[in-house]
């Protein structure tokens, strides 16, 4: 296919509400090295854990498990709060990720879903995490709406890590 109908097709799709992951399902591209899958344990608000592989899920960036956030009524443990969204969304049930890389951790960069629904994309729509440009309609959903996070004041979790160095 020529290159500029190919950025058509693909400006269509998003347009048309479909996202990077779907496109590259709907089209066959297979660049993935590797998947698992399982009932995972949920480590934090943005990472599963299979057995011995750890699996971050890409596009998002969840509070931190020790992190802190503010609403109308004072400070609230968002990042708890994050895990145990993502966990409801996991519910003890089957999950299959794509791993498409790794991190400098070397945990598994994936793409997540348990009966079809994208972990990823939900945690963002929930409100419990901030995405990157893959999700950035959801984020603004979310915010708009006053979800999760979202519900008053909080220190993004890039900056809060930098602040709260691991012990």
């Amino acid at each position: 296919m020529p290159r500029p109908l190919l950025v058509l097709l693909v400006l269509g799709l998003v347009l048309a509400g479909l996202h990077l992951d779907d496109l590259m399902e709907l089209s066959g591209i297979e660049n993935d090295k590797e998947s698992v899958a399982g009932t995972p344990y949920v480590a934090d608000g943005d990472s599963l854990t299979f057995g011995d592989e750890r699996v971050r899920l890409l596009g998002i960036d969840a509070p931190e498990l020790r992190q802190d956030c503010s609403n109308d009524a004072g400070a609230y443990p968002c990042g708890r709060r994050a895990r145990d969204a993502l966990a409801e969304l996991v519910n003890g049930g089957y999950v299959s990720c794509r791993i498409s890389g790794r991190d400098r951790y070397d945990r598994g960069l994936g793409w997540c879903r348990r009966d079809g629904v994208l972990l990823n994309r939900e945690m963002v729509r929930s409100g419990w995490a901030t995405a990157d440009w893959r999700f950035l309609v959801e984020e603004t959903e979310a915010r708009l709406a006053g979800r999760g996070i979202w519900q008053g004041p909080f220190q993004s979790p890039r900056d809060w890590r930098r602040l709260h160095p691991a012990r």
